[in-house]
């Protein structure tokens, strides 16, 4: 799986793959020797890269954390393949109206927004659990909520119409 990933506004690649039981991790192309492990519950972690070793504390949820390294505070974001490519098409429509599509199966946690609201680009729309992990599906313009097609506690398939919006006139 590949991973577009903004670190206090620098932008990496990085692709994982699991291979024979063991990640392996490219980083901008090159890959990495790493090993790390979960020192507790509560996002601290162990991170051997090369011969240098690391703890790191992480908090926040799944595609904006906060990264602690020796002390100083990183922001991230992290955005995989498919979410990427569906904020592309979405970007790609004219004005920033139309359905915004769920881009892996899951399960609706919570709706984030009522029928009629306005919303602006980014704001999340709703919450899709898939693969053990909670997304949040952000609109990719500004716009109006003209439909809501999901309740929460709902499963959902790729490709589903969640929400529609409305373009700015």
């Amino acid at each position: 799986m590949k991973y577009f990933v903004d670190v206090d506004g620098t932008e990496h690649e990085v692709e994982v793959f699991e291979r024979f039981g063991a990640l392996e991790v490219r980083l901008d192309g090159e890959p990495v020797d790493f090993h790390y492990h979960e020192v507790n519950q509560h996002g601290q972690i162990s991170l051997t890269v090369g011969d240098r070793s690391y703890g790191i504390s992480i908090e926040g949820g799944t595609s904006k954390v906060a990264v602690t390294l020796a002390g100083q505070r990183y922001g991230v974001a992290i955005e995989d393949e498919r979410e990427r490519a569906a904020g592309l098409a979405a970007k790609a429509r004219s004005g920033g109206g139309g359905p915004v599509k769920s881009v892996m199966p899951g399960v609706v946690v919570e709706l984030l927004v009522a029928e009629g609201d306005a919303v602006t680009a980014g704001q999340p729309l709703l919450i899709l659990e898939a693969m053990k992990m909670q997304n949040e599906i952000e609109a990719p313009s500004d716009g109006t909520v003209a439909g809501i097609h999901v309740e929460a506690g709902q499963a959902v398939g790729a490709g589903e119409k969640l929400v529609t919006l409305k373009g700015e006139d």
